[in-house]
C-alpha cells in the first residue's frame, strides 16, 4: 500500500463518513500516523442525498474529496480501497490493494440498506445510501416522466407516474415531499402533455405514524404537511413483495408502479475477521464500551452508526444519525492521543442536539429537548443547520445558491439524465 514506515504509532481508519472524517481531523498533525481508507475518494453528506435524487442539487455540492480534507495533515494518508478482512491476531487488515499493519484500528464503516431478507425487494427496488444510488433514482424519475409522455394506455402512464416510497423516517418523508414538489411545480411546466393528477406519491410505513423516532407532535405536523402536498400516506402498511411493477402489501393492497424506493431501514456494514460475539446479531453493529472499544479487542474501536454502545439512557444504542458519529469521532481522536501518552481515556457522553426533518418548501419539524415546533421557522432552522454542517466552503456556497434559486423560481435545476438507469 506504499505507506511509509514511521516511529509514530499507526492509526488506521476504515470509512470516510462523519465519524471517520472527524476522527481524522482531530488527529491532524498529532503524535500519530493516520491512514484513512474508503472505497470512495469523497465524503458524502448523506442528509442531502434526497435532494440529489429529486433534482434539487448536483452531487458535487454534497460530496467532498477526502484527500482535500487531509491535504495539510503531514502524517496522514488516504488510500482508495475496500477492506476485505481484519486479522486481529496479527494487527493487520487485508484490503483490495494489499495488507497493512496497525497499532490502533478504527472501524467507521457505517450502515447499508436493510431489506430484511426480502430478495424480490432487494432486486427490484431503489436504495438511497450513496451518491451513485441517488443519481440512479434521479435518472429513473426523469426517465419515467419521459416514458409516461409517450405511453398510449392510461394504466401504463399511471404506472410510470406512481412513486412508492417505503419507510417514513426522515429520509422517506423528505424524499416524498421533494417528489411532491416535482409533481406540483415541475410537471405542469415541463410536461404540458401530462396530467399532474395522474401522478401519485405513496409513502408507506409499517409503524403507526410517520417519523417514528421523533415526537408525536412532529409526526402529526409532518403528516399534515405531506397530505397538503398531495402525498398519500399509509401507516401500518408493510410491503411484502415487489416484482418491478406491482407492489403487494400486508393488507392485500396492490399498486402498479415502476418505481419503489426503499428507505425502510439500515443494518450495520461490518468487516469480516472479528469474533461473532463482537457483533449484535440483529443490527450487525459492533458491541463497544463507553470508550468505543470493540468487545474483547482493546486496540480496535468502532464509531458512528456501526457502533452499539448500550447505556441506561440508550438501551438500543445511540441514534444512527450524524451527531453521535461526529461526537464519537472527535472524542475518540482525543482518547487515542491519550492512550499513546499513557493517559486514561474519557467515556463518551452523547449531547443530544435534537432532531429535525423537512417536508418541503417552508415546511419542517424540529424536536429539541424542551421545545418542539414546525412550519417556516423550523424549515429555516433545518436549512441553517444543514448548510453549516456541509464540509467545505465551496459546497456551502453552491448549496445556498441552489436553494435560493429554487425558492425564488419554484424550480429544480438539476433535471438531467446524465447516466440513464436500466433496471
Amino acid at each position: 500500500m506504499n505507506i511509509p514506515q514511521s516511529n509514530l504509532p499507526r492509526i488506521v481508519i476504515i470509512g470516510g463518513g462523519f465519524a471517520g472524517v472527524n476522527l481524522a481531523k482531530t488527529l491532524a498533525n498529532k503524535n500519530a500516523q493516520v491512514v484513512l481508507i474508503d472505497k470512495h475518494n469523497y465524503h458524502t453528506f448523506q442528509p442531502l442525498l434526497y435532494q440529489v435524487s429529486s433534482s434539487g442539487l448536483e452531487p458535487d455540492s454534497i460530496a467532498y474529496p477526502l484527500r482535500k480534507i487531509i491535504k495539510k495533515h503531514k502524517t496522514s494518508f488516504f488510500r482508495l480501497a475496500e477492506v476485505e478482512q481484519i486479522v486481529p491476531e496479527n494487527n493487520e487488515i487485508i484490503t483490495s490493494i494489499g495488507h497493512l499493519s496497525y497499532d490502533y484500528l478504527v472501524i467507521a464503516t457505517g450502515t447499508k440498506t436493510n431489506y430484511f431478507g426480502n430478495k424480490a425487494i432487494q432486486s427490484n427496488s431503489m436504495p438511497m445510501k450513496s451518491v451513485p444510488q441517488a443519481l440512479n433514482i434521479r435518472s429513473l424519475i426523469l426517465q419515467n416522466f419521459e416514458k409516461a409522455a409517450i405511453a398510449d394506455a392510461k394504466e401504463e402512464r399511471e404506472a410510470y407516474l406512481n412513486f412508492v416510497i417505503v419507510g417514513a423516517g426522515p429520509t422517506g418523508v423528505e424524499l416524498a415531499g421533494a417528489i411532491a414538489e416535482l409533481k406540483n411545480n415541475i410537471l405542469p411546466r415541463d410536461y404540458h402533455d401530462l396530467d399532474p393528477d395522474d401522478m401519485h406519491i405513496y409513502l408507506l410505513e409499517g409503524a403507526e405514524r410517520v417519523l417514528p423516532p421523533m415526537s408525536e407532535h412532529a409526526s402529526k405536523k409532518a403528516e399534515k404537511f405531506l397530505t397538503k402536498l398531495g402525498v398519500i400516506v399509509r401507516c401500518n402498511t408493510v410491503v411484502k413483495h415487489y416484482d418491478g411493477s406491482t407492489v403487494t402489501t400486508n393488507s392485500d393492497l396492490k399498486m402498479e408502479s415502476e418505481t419503489l424506493i426503499w428507505a425502510a431501514g439500515v443494518t450495520g456494514a461490518p468487516v469480516q475477521g472479528l469474533k461473532a460475539e463482537a457483533l449484535m446479531d440483529k443490527t450487525n453493529r459492533y458491541n463497544v464500551n463507553q470508550f468505543n472499544q470493540v468487545e474483547d479487542y482493546p486496540n480496535i474501536f468502532a464509531v458512528g452508526d456501526i457502533a452499539l454502545m448500550t447505556l441506561e439512557d440508550y438501551p438500543k444504542g445511540h441514534p444512527q444519525v450524524a451527531q453521535p458519529a461526529i461526537q464519537q469521532g472527535k472524542l475518540l481522536g482525543k482518547n487515542l492521543l491519550r492512550l499513546i501518552d499513557n493517559k486514561p481515556m474519557k467515556p463518551f457522553v452523547y449531547k443530544d442536539k435534537g432532531s429535525m426533518a423537512t417536508i418541503g418548501r417552508n415546511k419542517a419539524v424540529v424536536d429539541l429537548k424542551h421545545y418542539k415546533f414546525g412550519g417556516f421557522f423550523a424549515w429555516f432552522v433545518w436549512m441553517f443547520v444543514h448548510l453549516m454542517s456541509l464540509v467545505g466552503f465551496r459546497n456551502r456556497v453552491i448549496v445556498l445558491f441552489n436553494w435560493t434559486y429554487n425558492y425564488i423560481n419554484f424550480d429544480k435545476a438539476a433535471r438531467l439524465i446524465i447516466r440513464p438507469f436500466k433496471k
